[in-house]
């Protein structure tokens, strides 16, 4: 026996209307969350690229600029985009972007302690 999330045609291989309209969201759920996904990994490449970050960090540096602007991620990540090309980032993603990037090169830069 199998299941299925998704109801099998009716016999006259109809799908009733509810049924359809759920999975048409559920798509786009997912056209939309594959297409943030991709632009924040591009956005970790640009902060990588340009700051000699680590990707992990260039990502730290992409939550901690959402988190301390108060903006949504793709918003942020769009914006980060579009300056990559050329455009003016807005001053809040500038200082908060920033400053992070100030904070995880420290990080990134420190020697290693031991511990004895």
């Amino acid at each position: 026996m199998t299941t299925s999330r998704v109801p099998r045609p009716s016999p006259d291989g109809t799908r009733d209307d509810a049924t359809h309209a759920r999975l048409e969201r559920e798509n786009a759920q997912l056209r939309h969350a594959i297409n943030s996904h991709a632009t924040v990994d591009q956005v970790i490449g640009v902060l990588t690229a340009i700051h000699r970050l680590t990707p992990a960090a260039g990502f730290e540096v992409l939550r901690e600029g959402v988190q301390h602007t108060n903006i949504k991620l793709h918003t942020v990540a769009e914006s980060v985009i579009a300056w990559a090309l050329g455009q003016p980032l807005p001053e809040p993603m500038v200082r908060q972007l920033d400053a992070a990037v100030q904070r995880r090169s420290r990080q990134q830069n420190a020697p290693d302690v031991e511990a004895g």
